[in-house]
Formats: structure tokens, C-alpha cells, sequence
């Protein structure tokens, strides 16, 4: 879509000046449905999430065509931060899969119009076996919202798609609620990021989810050597263990200080050798505790642009973290 010159063609500018316009109605629906959260969606969206933390069943995701795909995905974000949830097709909940809700689940039925043919079964059931029922729509007094227990009303907003026919703007205020939903009920449950971990063990979000201790060297294999010790000794062990620092501890075991290869730049004409350590070190070094997730010692390294970490417990060295060990488990 670039010409010889690698200048943007016309029809590479008209197909950018329709993003543009797409980021921007949705970007304005989603600002109206933010709008409607500080007013009539408030007290509704409070009684929904009091509904889902009072189920002793899981919630029952539900919804026909782009609304079933959306409702895919908001089922699978509850269950991957703390809510139990599946999706249930409706035509399949037609022919057994009800048999899959209990009175102890809450349904979720999305569907923009609330008149969705498909529907009218698992919400029948569910008001048969006094099921609770939330419904997304954008039609409160419709078929589906008049049934629900609670009705979240969307905003009724303008489609991205020139026709306004393609389900854009409707889906993405339905995706965008989901996730509002499922962060609330994580943030009200006490999700912390080690019940996450559970969840994620695998990919470079599991390597993230993991923990510091999982990781780092321990042992002799951590660079280390006492106050006083003699810089011709202490390059020796650096040197040795390759790691491209050295921790120095006090008497009393506390780490209290390190040494890089920077510090030895520094002070190579200093005549370093006759120097003892405590003269050459950089006191008070970052460190990293072996609870940490690797996430945080990844954002320090990058921070910091060092390639290794000593790990401490109440300022005592416990082991040391390097960049390539995190490449290794893929968080990096």
C-alpha cells in the first residue's frame, strides 16, 4: 500500500482515516457507558456483583452470535481471576447442556437487542428453578430484561461500522463491562497475584506468576565474601562464580554492599588490588526478596539495567537472581 517511494498511497490513507473513525465511536461509547456507571447503571452493577458473590454455584455465561463470543471470553476472564464460570451456548442449553445450571449458579445473558430467539429457554429455566439471572442489554424493558433479576443497561450507542448493522461499538461495551465486572469481584475477593498464579502456570505470564525463590542460585553459588576481605581475593571469586557482582556482609551476616564490574572500572587505576572491599563497594545495593514474582525482579533489572539481583530475607543474602535465568523460564 506504499509506492516506490515508501510514501503512504490513497487508498493506505482512507483505510487509516477509517481506523480512526473507529477508534473513536467506540472510543465514545465507551465513554457513555462510563457515564452511565456514575448514574442508572450504579445501583444495578453494585446488585450484580452482590448477586455473583452470594451464588455458591458458578456464573453461567450466555449469549447468541457476536454476544456468544464476547460472553466466551468474559467467562473465561471471571474464571481466570478467582470467579468460577463457563459459557453455555443456548442452543446447545436446548438440547441438555441446562442440565448444566443449578439453582446455586447466576446466569449472565448477553444480548444487545434483549429479544435474542435463542435465549428464551435458559431464561425460562431459570426462572423456573428460581436461577439468578443478570442480563446485558441495551433494551431494558425488552423480553430479557424484563425476566432478569438484574438488568445492566448499556448505552445506547452508535456502531463503528458505517452501516450500523456489524456489531463494534455494542460488543466492545459488552466485553468492556465484562472485564469492569470481573476486576471488581477479583479486587472484592482478595485476588492476590500468588491465587493468580494458580491459574497461569503456563506461557510467560506463568513464568511472570512465579516467585524469586523458584529461580535464583543459592547456596555457594552466590557471590559472596565478608568485610575486610582483600580486592585481589574478592575478584578471584567474582570472577569465579560469573555472575558480574559480588555481595560484601558484615560480621553480622547483613549484606553490606556489592561490587560490580562497574566498580571495578572505576577504580582500576586506584591500585585496586591492595584495596579492600568495603573501600570499592557500592553500599546499600538493590535487592530482591525470594517471595517477590518474577515480574518484579524483571521490571528492577530493567530499571536498574543490570543483568543480575542478590536476593535478601531481612537484609541477609539468600541468593541471587541473573537475567539469563529469567530468559530461561521465558519471562524474559
Amino acid at each position: 500500500m506504499y509506492d516506490q517511494n515508501g510514501n503512504a498511497t490513497e487508498r493506505q490513507r482512507l483505510a487509516i482515516a477509517s481506523a480512526r473513525r473507529t477508534f473513536a465511536v467506540e472510543q465514545q461509547g465507551i465513554g457513555a457507558l462510563a457515564d452511565a456507571l456514575e448514574g442508572p447503571l450504579a445501583k444495578p452493577f453494585a446488585d450484580a456483583l452482590g448477586l455473583v458473590l452470594a451464588a455458591t454455584g458458578r456464573v453461567i455465561v450466555t449469549g447468541m452470535g457476536k454476544s456468544g463470543h464476547v460472553g466466551t471470553k468474559i467467562a473465561a476472564t471471571l474464571s481466570s481471576t478467582g470467579t468460577p464460570a463457563f459459557f453455555v451456548h443456548p442452543g446447545e442449553a436446548s438440547h441438555g447442556d441446562l442440565g448444566m445450571i443449578t439453582p446455586a449458579d447466576v446466569i449472565v445473558a448477553l444480548s444487545w437487542s434483549g429479544e435474542t430467539a435463542e435465549l428464551r429457554n435458559i431464561v425460562d429455566y431459570s426462572r423456573r428453578f428460581g436461577v439468578s439471572l443478570i442480563s446485558i442489554t441495551s433494551n431494558a424493558d425488552s423480553t430479557l430484561g424484563r425476566a432478569s433479576d438484574v438488568v445492566l443497561a448499556l448505552p445506547k450507542v452508535q456502531e463503528a461500522c458505517p452501516h450500523g448493522l456489524a456489531p463494534t461499538t455494542s460488543s466492545t461495551l459488552q466485553l468492556v463491562l465484562g472485564d469492569a465486572l470481573s476486576v471488581a469481584l477479583l479486587e472484592l475477593k482478595g485476588f492476590t497475584a500468588g491465587d493468580f498464579k494458580v491459574f497461569h502456570p503456563g506461557g510467560q505470564l506463568g513464568a511472570y506468576l512465579k516467585f524469586v525463590r523458584d529461580v535464583m542460585h543459592t547456596g555457594s553459588a552466590v557471590p559472596l565474601v565478608p568485610e575486610g576481605t582483600a580486592m585481589s581475593e574478592a575478584i578471584v571469586v567474582m570472577t569465579g562464580k560469573g555472575f558480574g557482582c559480588l555481595g560484601i556482609v558484615g560480621a553480622d551476616g547483613a549484606l553490606s554492599g556489592i561490587i560490580t564490574d562497574g566498580d571495578l572500572r572505576r577504580h582500576i587505576g586506584d591500585d585496586l588490588l591492595a584495596r579492600r572491599v568495603e573501600e570499592v563497594m557500592t553500599p546499600k545495593p538493590k535487592t530482591v526478596r525470594p517471595d517477590a514474582l518474577v515480574s518484579e525482579a524483571m521490571q528492577m533489572l530493567n530499571a536498574a539495567k543490570i543483568t543480575a539481583l542478590l536476593v535478601a530475607a531481612e537484609g541477609r543474602p539468600v541468593g541471587i537472581v541473573h537475567f539469563h535465568d529469567l530468559l530461561r523460564i521465558g519471562a524474559a
